[in-house]
């Protein structure tokens, strides 16, 4: 065979000398793309020659001791069927040289022949193998883009069978036409997602997303062709189809399931597989292709990794779950009074309500409740909460192409946060103004030392009830009313008596009317009488 620039192999076989230097050597053959790569004087060694350097192009003379060039002829055609082959042949041997063209040789030249008659044969035969070549190299080109389209045609042949009703003719030339090592009666079609696969590799380079397809496929056909035969073909951005042989729904099921602990096991993803109904012919496929959708859908209760077939799709005429109105409006109560705990409460028993059935619901209809649900929540809220607290909130639930609320788990988590975000809100500002009223109590407080400072005295200027304000006050400050006031009241007899101010003349001024009770007072909360904390304070001065 040549090299990549065409270059040819010359051997030149003739038991008389000076014919074989005469075309090794006079000829240029170097500036024709050609190379001399041996020469031999009989049949034998030329056959010997020829197996060692398997030349392109052979000339040979027709008469030769110990084998002839006929015998030798045969030979080589059948060892390098693609060589060229020029008898060298008087004209007494014309016969032997029409035979041996019936055998495949290319041509031939009559003895004597001229250096340019030589030359002109062997550049004849140089072009037909150029031309050979190029054709071959063609049809090698065409056969790779075939190989290469195969997997897009058997794609294409696998939708049509798959999601179209044929006739029963149409659908056996499709399946002739995908080539697939797979018996025509006894199948069953699974439907894989690559769960939340889009969102995970959306911002990803192209050629790392085919990357982790193409290896999903590997181990999906590796999978599949370690227990049945099957054709596994991609039907989607995230999705395969595949068809497999299998008599019963548990086998096709049980091989779902291996599909998902390997893809699992082998890699960082998982897979969710709905089964699809056994049918007897290639025609019946598109019923097992819808029935594997419909299981598919219920991955929304699993989140992914899992296999799920008919078994698991409740009867059409099944009535459809409703949320108990008495429970839907103990939650809105919760909501609006900012009490997180019961407003998680509440929503967890609606959950229930759902994901407790046997079987569970269309996953569909319990993705429109949640959706409901999310927009009520929403609503209650929007008359209480700042538009920039549930904003983020909004947007994810109004958001129907994303992945992330296709599954019931991260759905009924943004259910909660939202709840927990927006009571929390309400709960905070209900606090601030719990404390901004305290602290005006409190200022009071200090201002007004001299005054009997009772619960009812201080609820009322405040304008609150007396146990209202006596809660408040002890949430706020962490102590009740009386001692908080007895408290302030010593912190300022101290500042007096520092002071110089007289003892009478202090507890005066601090709403005590006998001096001894103030002492008394003084005495249990600092552990000294007024006169000895003055006395101490000045000694330690």
């Amino acid at each position: 065979m040549p090299t990549t620039d065409m270059r040819f192999n010359i051997c030149v076989i003739d038991d008389i000398k000076s014919t074989v230097e005469m075309i090794a050597t006079k000829i240029p053959w170097d500036t024709y793309g050609i190379k001399v790569v041996g020469t031999a004087k009989n049949g034998e060694e030329g056959l010997a020659l020829i197996q060692e350097t398997r030349p392109d192009i052979i000339l040979t003379d027709i008469r030769m001791p110990r084998m002839d060039g006929l015998k030798m002829t045969r030979r080589m055609i059948d060892l390098l069927p693609q060589c060229k082959v020029i008898i060298l042949s008087a004209y007494t041997d014309f016969e032997y040289a029409k035979q041996a063209i019936r055998l495949g040789a290319f041509d031939f030249v009559k003895k004597p022949f001229s250096i340019q008659e030589i030359t002109k044969v062997v550049l004849e035969a140089k072009q037909a193998l150029e031309s050979e070549y190029n054709r071959q190299e063609r049809i090698q080109a065409m056969e790779k883009k075939v190989q290469e389209s195969l997997p897009l045609l058997r794609q294409e042949y696998c939708g049509r069978l798959l999601q179209h009703e044929l006739r029963p003719e149409e659908a056996q030339d499709y399946w002739q036409e995908m080539h697939v090592e797979l018996e025509p009666e006894g199948l069953a079609v699974l439907i894989i997602e690559i769960d939340h696969f889009m969102d995970k590799y959306a911002s990803q380079p192209i050629h790392e997303i085919e990357l982790v397809r193409f290896a999903l496929h590997n181990i999906i056909e590796e999978t599949i062709h370690g227990e049945t035969r099957g054709v596994v073909v991609r039907d989607g951005p995230s999705y395969y189809a595949c068809i497999i042989n299998s008599r019963l729904e548990e086998e096709a099921r049980r091989i779902a399931e291996a599909c998902c602990e390997n893809i699992a096991s082998c890699t960082k993803f998982t897979i969710s597989i709905g089964v699809g109904t056994v049918v007897k012919a290639v025609h019946e496929l598109p019923q097992s292709y819808k029935s594997a959708l419909s299981a598919l859908a219920y991955h929304f209760y699993t989140g992914g990794n899992g296999a799920f077939s008919l078994g698991d799709v409740p009867k059409e005429q099944e009535a459809y779950p409703r949320y108990d109105q008495a429970k839907e409006q103990e939650l809105l109560i919760s909501l609006r009074a900012g009490n997180p705990d019961k407003s998680l409460l509440a929503l967890e028993r609606l959950f229930d309500d759902v994901t407790q059935l046997h079987p569970l619901p269309d996953p569909q209809y319990v993705r429109s409740m949640y959706y409901e649900l999310a927009l009520v929540i929403l609503r209650t809220f929007y008359e209480l909460v700042p538009l920039a607290v549930l904003q983020p909130y909004d947007q994810q639930i109004r958001d129907r192409s994303s992945q992330a609320l296709d599954s019931i788990k991260p759905f009924q988590q943004l259910l909660r946060d939202l709840c927990q975000a927006g009571c929390t809100w309400i709960e905070k500002e209900r606090v601030s103004d719990s404390t901004q009223l305290i602290h005006r109590a409190v200022e009071y407080i200090r201002s007004h030392l001299q005054l009997d400072l009772t619960v009812e005295h201080c609820a009322r200027q405040m304008s609150i009830s007396g146990g209202h304000f006596a809660n408040l006050f002890k949430k706020v400050t962490g102590t009740t009313l009386n001692q908080f006031v007895t408290a302030e009241r010593i912190e300022r007899a101290k500042r007096l008596l520092i002071e110089n101010y007289q003892v009478q003349e202090i507890a005066l001024s601090l709403g005590y009317e006998h001096r001894r009770y103030f002492s008394e007072v003084f005495k249990k909360h600092t552990g000294q009488t007024p006169s000895e904390f003055k006395d101490a304070y000045i000694g330690q001065k």
